[in-house]
């Protein structure tokens, strides 16, 4: 029982900062369809369902695939088994919980969506406004259970990288490598891999985000692997660039210039600081190296029950950072013809700092 209630608790302190989001709005009802902020405000994990809040209930629409499961995994809810389409069902439901306006995920229900739901509101006279991100920005500071399973994610992650490094050798391929990887974070306890895995060797690493084909490792070139477990729903990411046997000299400056970009900023972010102001700590290094319009893409992203989540380290980001956001830390060069480098660790943003979860080596050169 004690489990449980450890499960709920935070569950029911997600709902609440919901409820005082709908009343800073003015919203009386919200209705919730995107599947991690449908897990994150419920704890269900169902493919399908909506979740319906207002400021004193948490109804959960699922069909008959889903009620025991419904039942099982989000007990703060009332589970409401629906039988035909959303816009079938809606109208008992409206007329059931009132209020004049409701609110729903604009970035994530589609036009098409909108207009089939959209008549039962007019019907009953309500206001449906589109807001955006509302779910999200709760999303962005981890409380200490999530911040425990990114942390699970990433020593599954980081055995994985370990058992790769034991194993790997000139003339396989692109594809047998990225297999060995996923295996091995099966076989310890992931239940997915965060994204398709990216193992992008030689000038296959220009391409951010190659899909492993049938290229074979050669000695002397830059390996680029980009990686990640799920565990529990949670998610890690973790990035490093080897080399196997030697490196020559242009692979050593690139990356000891990636390598200083990524201490800089691992050593300068701060809760507060916007996430431009992030991303500028690495991009700086780079540029100054004379290596900036090499890397093209932003510094980082918030990640959790997705990959990609808000805010982000990178140029368009105004937003600040919170104290608990996990977010990861990966500046890059890429030259065509060539390769590319990549460094990549999931960290927590404290007050006075951060907390590296990645432990993965750093040392490059793999002996052959």
């Amino acid at each position: 029982m004690a489990a449980t209630g450890t499960r709920r608790f935070p569950l029911k302190q997600r709902v609440e900062r919901l409820r005082q989001k709908m009343q800073e709005k003015g919203l009386d009802v919200f209705l919730v369809m995107q599947p991690e902020n449908r897990r994150y405000l419920t704890g269900f994990t169902g493919s399908a369902g909506t979740v319906v809040i207002t400021a004193e209930q948490a109804l959960l629409l699922v069909d008959f695939r889903y009620t025991e499961q419904a039942t099982r995994q989000a007990p703060d809810c009332e589970m409401v088994r629906v039988k035909n389409r959303l816009e079938e069902d809606l109208p008992p439901i409206i007329e059931r919980l009132g209020g004049k306006r409701w609110g729903f995920e604009s970035q994530h229900v589609t036009v098409a969506q909108h207009e089939r739901i959209r008549p039962a509101f007019e019907q009953a006279g309500i206001a449906l406004e589109g807001v955006e991100k509302v779910v999200e920005g709760l999303r962005a500071a981890k409380d200490p259970e999530e911040i425990a399973r990114v942390r699970e994610a990433v020593r599954i992650t980081d055995l994985a990288f370990a058992r790769f490094l034991e194993w790997v050798r000139p003339g396989v391929s692109e594809q047998e490598a990225a297999w060995e990887i996923e295996k091995t974070m099966r076989e310890n306890g992931a239940e997915a891999l965060s994204f398709p895995m990216i193992l992008a060797a030689g000038p296959n690493g220009v391409e951010n985000h190659h899909r492993a084909g049938d290229r074979l490792l050669q000695p002397g070139e830059p390996i680029i692997i980009d990686m990640g477990a799920v565990c529990q729903g949670y998610q890690a990411d973790m990035t490093r660039t080897i080399c196997l046997g030697p490196a020559d000299e242009r692979f050593w400056e690139i990356y000891r210039i990636v390598r200083t970009a990524q201490e800089t900023a691992e050593a300068g972010l701060r809760a507060g600081m916007r996430g431009v102001d992030g991303d500028r700590l690495a991009r700086q290094v780079i540029a100054d190296a004379g290596y900036g319009e090499q890397f093209g893409h932003g510094l980082g992203h918030s990640v959790g029950l997705s990959t990609h989540e808000m805010p982000m380290l990178s140029p368009l980001c105004e937003d600040p950072l919170p104290a608990g956001m996990t977010v990861t830390v990966e500046p890059g060069i890429y030259l065509p013809g060539w390769g590319g480098v990549r460094i990549e660790d999931v960290v927590v943003v404290r007050e006075n700092g951060t907390e590296v979860l990645t432990q993965s080596t750093k040392e490059p050169i793999v002996p052959i």
